[in-house]
């Protein structure tokens, strides 16, 4: 048996960051802890976690930099303030009854800790290292974080170190603001003047695409590495190499015609899905899209009932009415429905009163002269969409 912790505490050069095993000294831990204390590297010598010398902690604690030392600086703070905090939070876990009592002398704890090459402030290391490990043990104890945890933030979650988030599709509706216009410097400008929401999705254009190449979409991703991008290839043939050259330039998703053959649908979503990339069948000219899906190996993430611009002209109708039905027939999975074709703020709260999770918007938008009010109107539809998501968030860890 052995226990898992890990924890995050302050702030620059001094941030702690703790991982740690807890466990019996007869099992993996105990032999971890041998190995370690006998089997030196140059730069991550391991010690002991002393209260002061000649006063280790127990459970016994090992302390092993994640940092290569590589003077006697360096050395000085891990074997200071760093080896101090970990033996007192050890101590303090006992006391407080984190770490039962009658396990103090058949436990041991490898812990290891990051201290940066430019901290200087003793205080500081002390007292973030001492905060993570006390909170790396108890998470450790109390099993942290559980599945339903892990489920629940992994789409919502922004890693500090990484400085960008990757957003995921989890929480609708949303806003795909179609960027068609054919001209690279007007895209840019178009994007620039986008309010920054969790709510709206990019999806760089198929003529933007036919244009410049598949390129533009990494360029435009530059603009703004938190965006949700979407690849507009309206993929016909060669699935597999399309949605590569989408995720090659850092696409989210990527858009397969649902005219395709069979053959090339499956192979565009078997590869988005091993990628991670969102897959969407764009269902413009299908004329039953449930019977499309129901041949298909693999559902996409997103079907998009899609009223082309000829079509539009020409009065056809919007295909509100197969929303429901598809999400009907598949009940059991989680398939989001996106509608595109001529949407204005007044029609859009009517597609989302009909069941849309997304509303794809081109012109209404990048023909605006105020692209950020015109944008603004479409997130004013639902009381859902007017709240940006990351402002609903608790930050309490």
């Amino acid at each position: 048996m052995y226990l898992v912790g890990e924890a995050l505490v302050g702030d620059g050069s001094e941030v702690a960051h703790i991982d740690l095993l807890v466990g019996e000294k007869e099992g993996p831990v105990g032999e971890a802890f041998a190995n370690s204390l006998s089997n030196l590297s140059v730069g991550h010598t391991p010690l002991l976690a002393v209260i002061r010398p000649n006063l280790p902690a127990k459970p016994s604690t090992l302390v092993v930099p994640k940092v290569t030392v590589k003077d006697l600086e360096q050395a000085a703070r891990i074997f200071g303030p760093a080896q101090a905090a970990v033996a007192k939070a050890v101590v303090d876990a006992v006391e407080e009854g984190i770490i039962p009592k009658d396990k103090v002398d058949s436990w041991v704890i490898v812990c290891s800790v990051f201290v940066h090459p430019d901290a200087k402030d003793y205080r500081r290391i002390y007292h973030y290292n001492y905060g993570a490990t006390k909170l790396a043990i108890r998470r450790a104890m109390t099993n942290y974080p559980g599945l339903e945890k892990v489920l629940y933030e992994k789409d919502r979650a922004k890693h500090p170190v990484m400085g960008f988030k990757v957003p995921r599709l989890w929480r609708p509706p949303y806003l795909q603001i179609a960027l068609d216009i054919p001209d690279l410097e007007r895209t840019r400008k178009i994007v620039s003047q986008v309010p920054r929401s969790d709510r709206i999705i990019i999806e760089v254009g198929t003529p933007l695409i036919k244009k410049y190449g598949a390129k533009v979409i990494g360029e435009l991703r530059s603009l703004d590495r938190d965006m949700f991008v979407i690849a507009d290839f309206k993929t016909l043939d060669v699935g597999k190499v399309e949605v590569d050259l989408a995720f090659e330039e850092t696409a989210d998703g990527a858009t397969v015609s649902g005219l395709a053959p069979v053959e090339t649908l499956d192979a565009f979503i078997y590869e988005t899905r091993k990628l991670g990339m969102y897959a969407i069948v764009d269902m413009m000219g299908v004329e039953s899209p449930i019977a499309k899906l129901q041949v298909l190996k693999e559902l996409p993430e997103v079907v998009l009932l899609h009223r082309g611009i000829d079509v539009e002209k020409r009065g056809g109708s919007v295909r509100w009415d197969h929303i429901q039905a598809i999400k009907n027939a598949f009940k059991e999975r989680k398939l989001l429905i996106a509608v595109a074709g001529g949407i204005t703020p007044e029609t859009a709260h009517d597609a989302i009163s009909a069941g849309a999770d997304i509303i794809v918007v081109g012109r209404f938008i990048t023909q605006s002269r105020d692209i950020e009010r015109s944008v603004r109107e479409f997130l004013e539809c639902t009381p859902e969409m007017r709240e940006d998501i990351d402002l609903l968030r608790e930050h309490i860890e």
